[in-house]
């Protein structure tokens, strides 16, 4: 061989190509092929009675988006074809399903070129007759075609084509000897790329020998073919040695259950990946594919029940592996500690229904953040281990490691793996990364070496779905013992964390929250879907109060499991097209409908939250003034306060407000000190243009940016009464937007509330509004799920500069020694604070992937409350609470349950999952240990400790109607009473 190792590599490469194109060197089109559409989507049976077929024709266009086609095929075997398997060739740039005698057998994909083939006959006898169907869709795995305006078609051709439709007579023989050649040529051009020594003699014998097999094989001469198989087979017997590392792998097919395409067709690519995968076990018995939330898996029972019953029998195989113990994949910023219970509830019980077992993993790759509850609600659903790879997205901060324990602020822990592939869709195309460079880079970038030689890698297109295909399992084969490439092995997860906690050694810990440094927008984007979460949230929990105080249960499955399929990490976070929002709007309409039909009537006002409250509430068209026990009716009374308006400066006997008739709070003062510093009740406006993602980003420049809004055009008093007075001040905003905002005081608060209407018509713009406050601290507390964080209010290191916008729940504090301020909201979730500024992220306006995202219409409130002492001292939590609940109607007699601490809060009551028993769930709130008394209203025979899945453990001090318990710093306690 002269050394021309340039040339040699493209000699093999080219070679190796036309001995791909053997594989199906004998192809017929199909005879007959019928179409009918475009149409909805609809089922198969729906589909066997469409009419008004018409011949199909090689380079015909479909469209428009979104539509689908049905496809009938018939054709005859050739005769000469005896003995040999017959594939179905199909190329249409779009997602479709192949159909076989009314099973779904197969997705066939060719928006990225991954799977254009389909075994229609194992072994034909030669002159068969084969019918088929396929079911195509006019979109691309993620949604439209890329770079076009208009939804991927132009003025003269849609991107849709009937390229290809031809049956095809499979060549075994050339198949193998092409993946077998494939795979050395990948290895041996990645091996000629990277700077080491270390395998540079492989790499020579390896071009070497692939030169040596191109000078031997003959493409028209199949008695070559022997001999030089033999010289490739000779080099697959050089196994890796010199690797401790071991990477097993299993296959994905990550499906957002909505993104870029609307629900309806997420259905349709669950079936198209599942079909796909069960089909594959069959030839690849060592194949394990791993797949998540519930939601999926019980469309497809109900969809598609033959798809359904074969993904239980390879479950009962162990080839597919249900993971992730949730109902879908959730964000996990924005869903109460609630809703994440009820994921990992729904989750857990269905997989344990359907497959006979519990997930001992928590599956979510592809969240925006994790808050730093999740390991103690991952260990409280029977959950030990998390995998998840989005933090290695960081702009600041790399992760330090892919395997350590993640301890939450409890310090409950779990044993965390990020695969060092950085992705759940390895072996995909992926700029100039191939199959091989693939595998190796899990060598090449694994953190922790020096503590532990396993890896996971998960494999197969996927966000649109898809999952492995053929060509990938092959590979994999291949890979499994082959020098140059870590030992390769097919494991589900659970053999996989078996093998890693066997096997790791000296575990770093993280603790606390594992902040995302990228997607700060999703806490704001398409604000109307966080309103209607919060508000769904709130009317179950009432709703489940409402079922255990009155006896009457009542089963709310239905709209749990809408609230949390809208809790998905596309869906909630605002990062979906305008086609998701439509559908999520229809399904919150849905289940405030439902919902409110369900909540009782009756001529008091209940008080549906853990806290005892005093305030003023409208009522039947009249202001009165409630007291109400926690859990317990309301009773109208009297306050000696009053609220006084002198000019524009509100008063009570706890808050002096004094306003601008531009709406600027220049002085509130409250506990007789004063907390502004400066103007406040400051509209913020700021460029929003990120470098990219434009509805998930909001990058570090934009607070370069930032415009005070202009002062309001005008004000009005729009209520004087004793109990309640009000302002109200019209804003112009930006460009082409309009606010008007009510300021309100009631007698005997000691909040100052902001009720706001935007018409928000803007454009890569975003709104906060701001409260400088006369406060100094190096640390700002946020609510978070079950619990708080505290984050700093300086820029000193990377972590804190990747920290500039952060997300929140109801409330978020920033205190010094003896004083504090507090902000409260009713609907957002993304703030920051900065020095002694107080930012609350209002609206965005991005145009991507929806180019209408939040414009329109938007009510949302928030509230101001300076307090003496630090916020625990001032109840901040229950003064959250009090702001989110609103009073309801109903019939009570007494306050069903207390609890006499203040550290404790009494979140959920609720009727047990499987019994008339009921369930207290309690979260520790302020970081404190103890022990609490809870008063109940009635007398119950037993009290036992549960988890989130209900199952019993340790039963409790009960005396009659009174709990003791016991409890730590962040604790959830789960209380079972029959």
């Amino acid at each position: 061989m002269l050394r021309h190792p340039d040339y040699t590599r493209d000699r093999i490469n080219q070679l190796t190509q036309r001995l791909g194109n053997l594989i199906y060197s004998d192809r017929r089109p199909v005879a007959n092929l019928l179409v009918t559409g475009p149409g909805d989507r609809i089922s198969y049976a729906a589909a066997q009675k469409l009419t008004g077929f018409r011949p199909a024709k090689i380079d015909e266009q479909f469209g428009p988006l979104w539509a689908t086609y049905w496809f009938r095929g018939q054709t005859t075997v050739p005769a000469d074809w005896t003995g040999s398997r017959v594939d179905l060739l199909w190329d249409t740039q779009s997602e479709a399903t192949l159909w076989l005698n009314g099973r779904s057998a197969q997705g066939l994909n060719m928006t990225q070129g991954d799977r254009p083939d389909a075994i229609l006959l194992d072994q034909c006898q030669g002159g068969e007759a084969l019918e088929f169907q396929i079911e195509m869709a006019c979109n691309v795995k993620f949604g439209s075609p890329v770079g076009a305006e208009t939804g991927g078609f132009s003025p003269t051709r849609s991107p849709f084509t009937l390229r290809r439709c031809e049956i095809a007579r499979f060549d075994p023989v050339a198949w193998e000897l092409y993946w077998d050649v494939y795979v050395l040529a990948k290895l041996e051009a990645e091996l000629a790329k990277e700077a080491g020594i270390s395998d540079k003699s492989w790499q020579g014998l390896l071009l070497a020998e692939l030169n040596h097999f191109c000078n031997v094989f003959a493409l028209d001469d199949r008695a070559t073919w022997p001999a030089a198989h033999q010289i490739i087979r000779a080099l697959y017997q050089h196994p890796p040695t010199d690797r401790e590392f071991e990477l097993s792998v299993i296959g994905h097919a990550h499906i957002d259950t909505a993104w870029l395409w609307p629900l309806g067709e997420t259905d349709r690519k669950c079936e198209r990946s599942f079909s796909s995968a069960t089909t594959y076990m069959r030839d690849y018995p060592e194949y394990r594919f791993a797949c998540s939330q519930a939601y999926q898996y019980a469309l497809i029972r109900d969809r598609n029940p033959d798809l359904f019953q074969r993904i239980k029998t390879a479950a009962a195989t162990g080839q597919w592996v249900p993971v992730g113990g949730t109902w879908i994949e959730p964000d996990c910023n924005i869903p109460s500690g609630e809703s994440l219970a009820r994921q990992f509830l729904f989750g857990q019980r269905f997989f344990e229904k359907e497959f006979g077992q519990r997930c001992r993993e928590f599956w979510n790759p592809d969240v925006f953040g994790y808050n730093g509850q999740l390991p103690q609600l991952m260990r409280l659903a029977g959950i030990t281990r998390f995998l998840t790879q989005k933090l290695s997205w960081n702009r600041f901060n790399r992760p330090h490691h892919h395997t350590f324990t993640w301890r939450g602020i409890d310090g409950t822990a779990v044993l965390t793996h990020f695969p060092p592939s950085d992705n759940y869709n390895s072996l995909s195309p992926y700029g100039d990364r191939n199959e091989i460079s693939w595998l190796r880079l899990n060598l090449r970038d694994f953190r922790d070496h020096d503590r532990s030689h396993e890896a996971i890698m998960l494999y197969g297109y996927g966000d649109g779905g898809g999952g492995p295909t053929k060509p990938m399992l092959e590979i994999l084969r291949r890979a499994t013992n082959l020098h140059g490439l870590p030992r390769t092995v097919q494991r589900t997860s659970n053999e996989f964390f078996d093998r890693l906690e066997r096997d790791v050694t000296d575990l770093p810990v993280m603790v606390g929250e594992l902040y995302f440094e990228y997607h700060r927008g999703t806490y704001t984007s398409q604000a109307a879907v966080k309103r209607n979460n919060r508000r769904a949230e709130q009317l179950l929990h009432d709703l489940e109060f409402f079922a255990v105080a009155t006896t009457r249960r009542t089963d709310l499955t239905a709209l749990w499991q809408l609230l949390l399929l809208n809790q998905f990490h596309d869906i909630l976070p605002g990062s979906s097209i305008a086609e998701v929002y439509a559908d999520s709007a229809r399904q919150f309409a849905d289940l405030f409908a439902r919902g409110e039909k369900l909540l009782p009537t009756g001529p008091q006002l209940i008080n549906t939250t853990g806290f005892a409250r005093a305030e003023v509430v409208e009522h039947a068209g009249q202001l009165t003034y409630v007291e109400a026990p926690p859990y317990g009716p309301g009773k109208l009374t009297t306050t000696t306060d009053a609220v006084k308006l002198t000019n524009l400066t509100l008063e009570n006997q706890h808050l002096r407000a004094v306003f601008t008739p531009g709406g600027r709070l220049t002085s509130l003062t409250g506990n007789g000190r004063e907390a502004i510093a400066g103007d406040a009740n400051l509209f913020e406006i700021y460029e929003d243009w990120p470098t990219n993602y434009d509805a998930w980003d909001v990058d570090p420049f934009h607070l370069e940016t930032r415009q005070v809004c202009a002062p309001a055009t005008r004000w009005e008093i729009v209520r004087r009464d004793a109990l309640r007075t009000e302002i109200k001040f019209t804003y112009t905003i930006g460009k082409a937007s309009t606010l008007t905002q009510t300021i309100r005081l009631d007698a005997g608060a000691r909040r100052l509330e902001f009720h706001c209407v935007a018409d928000w018509h803007e454009a890569h713009r975003m709104l906060k509004v701001a409260f400088p406050v006369n406060v100094h601290a190096m640390n700002a507390t946020y609510e978070m799920q079950f619990g708080h964080v505290e984050r700093p209010t300086h820029y000193n290191t990377a972590y804190d500069l990747a920290r500039y916008e952060v997300p929140l729940h109801r409330w978020f504090d920033i205190s010094e020694h003896g004083f504090g301020v507090a902000i409260l909201n009713d609907c957002k979730y993304g703030g920051s604070t900065y020095g002694n500024t107080l930012r609350l992220s209002l609206l965005r306006a991005p145009k991507s992937p929806d180019p209408q995202a939040d414009m329109g219409r938007h009510e949302f409130a928030f509230a101001i409350v300076p307090h003496a002492g630090n916020w625990r001292d001032a109840g901040i939590v229950a003064e959250a609470y009090r702001f989110n609940f609103p009073f309801r109607a109903g019939t009570l007699t007494e306050s069903f349950a207390s609890v006499a601490d203040s550290n404790l809060v009494l979140d959920t009551i609720k009727f047990a999952e499987d019994s008339d028993a009921i369930i207290l769930r309690f979260y520790e709130c302020h970081g404190a240990r103890g022990t609490a008394r809870v008063r109940l209203a009635r007398h119950f025979q037993r009290a036992v400790a549960c988890n989130l899945l209900e199952d019993e453990a340790a039963p409790v001090q009960l005396s009659r109607n009174e709990l003791t318990l016991d409890y730590q710093p962040h604790q959830i306690i789960t209380i079972k009473l029959s």
